[in-house]
């Protein structure tokens, strides 16, 4: 049985470069091209480019590689050079990341989450674990916590409600102060549809209690 631990908020403020990457995580999600290119463009003097390059990375995971592909080729437009380095590591070093890291996100839920996803297929629990909670969510160029706001970005865009249902509660276990999570959800007013904003206050004020 795995305990998980005390939460402790790190993530206190939606600072501007934290917004505009929540943003971007939406429009990379579910966004057209010509979105991706003026977002991307929008961001490149003030969000750091470590930032962007490692939610590009990670939103293969939740937009799929066409989608992850397409924006980081708008990306290198106005950032020819990479910034995030490439991996590093072994597997066995990103499946112990990648154990420490989900146990973090889902908290007192993450055996029950183990159990059903290897009852899903062993597989999919083996990818989860290694390929992207440690190989990809692990990476330290950008703090778990944002990473979890990006997700619930893409979630939303996705209109994926059980996944964020469940990264709505990552964020708080992550370290994102609940003030931060409300705001970053009002972030995407204009970005994603009315009504799946308003499936996200909703999840969002399930998850609250309210």
């Amino acid at each position: 049985m795995t305990t998980p631990a005390r939460r402790i908020d790190t993530l206190v403020t939606l600072d501007e470069p934290t917004r505009r990457l929540v943003r971007l995580s939406a429009v990379v999600t579910a966004g057209s091209e010509a979105e991706q290119r003026a977002v991307i463009a929008a961001v490149v003097e003030t969000v750091p480019p470590r930032w962007v390059e490692e939610l590009l990375l990670q939103s293969y995971l939740f937009a799929g590689f066409p989608r992850a592909l397409n924006a980081m080729r708008e990306w290198r437009r106005v950032h020819p050079e990479p910034a995030a380095p490439p991996p590093a590591g072994a597997p066995d070093e990103w499946r112990a990341a990648g154990e420490h890291t989900c146990a973090i996100v889902y908290g007192q839920f993450y055996d029950r989450l183990r159990d059903n996803i290897r009852h899903l297929h062993p597989a999919l629990d083996e990818w989860m674990i290694m390929e992207g909670y440690g190989k990809v969510l692990s990476r330290p160029e950008l703090d778990l916590a944002r990473r979890e706001l990006c997700i619930v970005a893409a979630c939303a865009a996705a209109g994926q409600d059980r996944q964020l249902h469940s990264h709505l509660h990552g964020a708080l276990n992550a370290g994102v102060a609940p003030d931060v999570v409300s705001a970053a959800i009002e972030s995407l007013d204009g970005v994603i549809g009315s009504d799946l904003l308003e499936t996200a206050r909703l999840l969002w004020a399930r998850v609250q209690g309210k």
